[in-house]
């Protein structure tokens, strides 16, 4: 016999942080007003969550690891749209920022969500932005609410 622990059910009470990127703001606003609604429709109070903008994608470690330090956030959002353009600049993005995230999760012992879209098309982009494929910001801040109670179990 085994016990299965799961984060589907439990107290989400805390502070949170989403940070989003101003960079695509027509998409990534479109995650943080869904990732804001989706915590607050949780039970989080709007009071408990801090937002911080920054230029890029690119940028959003180093806030995620200076919002970590604090030890105030039960769980940290990263939002952003890095879409493909005629160069691989994109993927340089792309990978640094999803390692530095997964590794600041590791250190800090704290859900850091990737929300960030890495998409090949602006379409695909806002197709993930409320679009036919659904809301990424919703996803992000269920995910984070599910690791928040998990993590408290443990």
């Amino acid at each position: 016999m085994h016990k299965l622990l799961t984060g589907q059910t439990g107290d989400v009470a805390g502070d949170y942080a989403i940070v989003v990127s101003r960079y695509n703001d027509s998409i990534t606003f479109k995650l943080r007003d869904a990732a804001i609604s989706t915590l607050t429709a949780a039970g989080v109070s709007s009071f408990s969550i801090t937002v911080c903008e920054v230029p890029g994608a690119w940028e959003i470690p180093l806030i995620a690891k200076k919002l970590a330090a604090t030890k105030r956030y039960a769980a940290i959002l990263t939002l952003g749209a890095v879409i493909k353009g005629e160069t691989t600049h994109d993927e340089h993005i792309n990978r640094q920022v999803s390692l530095s995230l997964g590794q600041l999760s590791l250190e800090f012992g704290i859900p850091i969500l990737f929300g960030v879209l890495t998409t090949n098309t602006l379409e695909q982009a806002i197709h993930r932005a409320g679009g036919n494929v659904g809301n990424k910001g919703e996803e992000c801040a269920t995910a984070a609410l599910e690791m928040v109670r998990l993590v408290r179990k443990l």
